[in-house]
């Protein structure tokens, strides 16, 4: 009997529980090699492939695109695979007509001949075959008449999340055409029913009157996540914010100097990483979380920048680890790779996590201020605004100067006021008169 294994979503980054299918990459019946991927999947930090420890033919496939599925749940079965992962033949296609058009129910593979075969392999959307009861014995009968062949009944099939939305809704399936493989009816097709039995239902309105169309739009993958995620900090930490203006343009015209010369060229947000981790030396209590049960503070003796970066799945936090180790060319280099990953939406599950202080220029946005909620469960945020040349008094006159506000926003649990405000000057003080930074070097 072949070998018959269950893959299972396995733990893809710390604190996800699931994650939701954004598309397939085998069908049923298909033949796999050891550690392909099967299916991409979106969770909270990432769109990653998952790939596959077994090789052999799929013979169940769980979950539709657009479904969550929890960790350690069941995402595929395969069949023929042995202890070591060799991967079976597949069953010869029987010496008929081949038709073309699959069955509902079985998937296709490639043949050596390049053309793509059936494999004899039931579906998980298909619904489960019970075992055949045990044959009674045979009585003497009359020889039956010919029966002339009857085409079998294809039964669209779907998913318990689809059946449960439709009996809710009071959605009939038997009346719907299903838009997935094979007539398969999914959860888009339940929604357009639902949608048009609200509008059927709807009063009808005066001519003249403005038409508002109003929708839903569920809230799952990243924004889910972050959206729990704020949400948690601004349940839990007590958070305080405190901010200044600062010259930075003598920080500006540092960079202009250092980009004069050969070598990669420095960004402001890497010599603002920069000060941070001096800054964060002096006041290493803001590297910094609290423990789970709110019993303890965590001191973090490794600095781990996280910084905010637009990417196509929304705003992400990358993070820059051992930032207190990196030179600012390394710093540059490696914001630059993280930012560059961010916006093709390629950054992994580890690059999304650890985080132990963040640093946030939303001054790219075209603003001056804000007070961020701190991502969970880091103690600090520094925010920075909009380089802006604007007037300021420079040795007694007033003169044009380019200003930046600097926001500070920390978990009050960890520090009091002093502290804050004490590293929030610091980092003004860097801003303004960069040479400071040698003392620390």
């Amino acid at each position: 009997m072949p070998v018959v294994r269950e893959f299972r979503l396995p733990d893809l980054g710390e604190g996800l529980t699931g994650a939701e299918v954004v598309r397939w990459m085998v069908e049923v019946g298909e033949v796999i090699a050891v550690d392909q991927p099967v299916v991409e999947v979106e969770t909270a930090k990432a769109v990653v492939e998952v790939p596959c420890p077994y090789g052999g033919v799929v013979t169940a496939r769980y979950g539709e695109v657009g479904e969550e599925i929890a960790v350690g749940a069941p995402l595929v079965t395969v069949a023929g695979a042995t202890a070591e992962g060799a991967v079976p033949e597949a069953p010869a296609a029987a010496p008929t007509a081949e038709v073309e058009r699959p069955l509902v129910g079985y998937g296709v593979v490639e043949s050596k001949g390049g053309r793509r075969r059936r494999v004899g392999v039931a579906s998980a959307v298909a619904a489960p075959i019970a075992p055949a009861a045990p044959a009674a014995p045979a009585a003497p009968a009359a020889p039956a008449a010919p029966v002339a062949p009857v085409a079998p009944v294809v039964v669209s099939v779907i998913s318990p999340l689809v059946r449960r939305l439709a009996r809710e809704q009071g959605v009939d399936l038997a009346a719907l055409t299903g838009s997935g493989p094979d007539g398969l009816i999914m959860r888009a097709d339940v929604e357009r029913a639902v949608a048009a039995k609200v509008a059927t239902a709807a009063p009808a309105v005066p001519a003249a009157a403005t038409a508002v169309q109003e929708g839903v739009v569920p809230l799952r993958g990243l924004r889910k996540a972050v959206a729990e995620k704020l949400s948690r900090s601004h349940r839990e930490i007590p958070a305080a914010t405190c901010w200044v203006d600062a010259d930075a343009t003598e920080l500006m015209a540092l960079r202009r100097q250092l980009n004069a010369t050969p070598g990669p060229k420095v960004s402001v947000l890497a010599l603002l990483a920069r000060i941070c981790t001096v800054a964060l030396a002096r006041f290493p209590e803001l590297n910094s979380s609290v423990t789970e049960d709110g019993s303890g503070i965590i001191r973090h003796s490794a600095v781990h920048l996280g910084f905010a970066a637009q990417g196509e799945r929304g705003l992400v936090v990358p993070v820059v680890r051992d930032a207190h180790i990196r030179s600012t060319e390394q710093l540059g280099e490696e914001l630059g790779r993280l930012t560059d990953s961010a916006r093709k939406g390629s950054l992994t599950p580890a690059e999304l996590t650890g985080g132990t202080f963040t640093l946030n220029n939303y001054g790219v946005f075209g603003v001056d201020g804000s007070t961020p909620i701190l991502n969970h469960p880091e103690a600090a945020m520094l925010g920075v605004g909009r380089i802006v040349a604007k007037p300021w008094v420079f040795g007694g006159e007033l003169a044009v100067r380019e200003v930046t506000q600097l926001s500070f926003t920390f978990d009050h649990r960890v520090c009091d006021g002093g502290t804050a405000g004490g590293f929030l000057r610091f980092v003004a003080d860097c801003v303004e008169q960069p040479g400071m930074l040698l003392r620390q070097l």
